[in-house]
């Protein structure tokens, strides 16, 4: 059995004058990732693995959530692969993880993360939204071999609010 956690990264700033790649979280994007962390830590047991999108929007939310499932953050995996907005790119990358690898939580960007989790899962989302998390599991023991899954839970931060 695996396990997919997925998180959209945190609110952002197109404010600012910088490449996206180097957009940061605003107080709302911190804030939620608090408050999905603080949820996550309550609710789920602690993934095997994170991998996040080298975007620093992405890593920002992963460092935080991090905090509060208390993950060894020694086998953290920044991943250039995930700074995509293509789904099959996405699941391409997801389905090369280690089958020693239980539980995988990775932070990445949309519209792939919603066609992902639309392709992968039971449910269907017209949108993610920016740090909402889709856990889908998969009755296989090979990360390779996945195909549609079961969504298990989904949380999204107005409905903690």
């Amino acid at each position: 059995m695996k396990k997919l956690i997925l998180i959209r990264h945190g609110k952002s700033s197109w404010e600012l004058n910088v490449r996206d790649h180097d957009r940061v979280l605003l107080e709302r994007g911190i804030n939620d990732a608090h408050l999905i962390g603080n949820h996550l830590k309550n609710s789920f047991k602690n993934p095997d693995q994170i991998w996040s999108s080298t975007a620093a929007r992405a890593l920002q939310t992963a460092t935080i959530v991090s905090e509060y499932i208390d993950y060894n953050l020694d086998s953290f995996q920044l991943k250039r692969e995930l700074y995509t907005f293509d789904s099959y790119e996405l699941i391409d990358h997801i389905k090369t993880c280690s089958n020693e690898i239980n539980t995988l939580m990775i932070f990445s960007h949309n519209h792939g993360l919603t066609d992902s989790a639309n392709i992968l899962g039971s449910q269907y989302f017209d949108n993610i939204p920016t740090t909402g998390v889709v856990i889908i599991e998969f009755n296989t023991d090979s990360w390779s071999q996945i195909k549609k899954g079961q969504t298990i839970a989904y949380l999204f931060p107005k409905n903690l609010r």
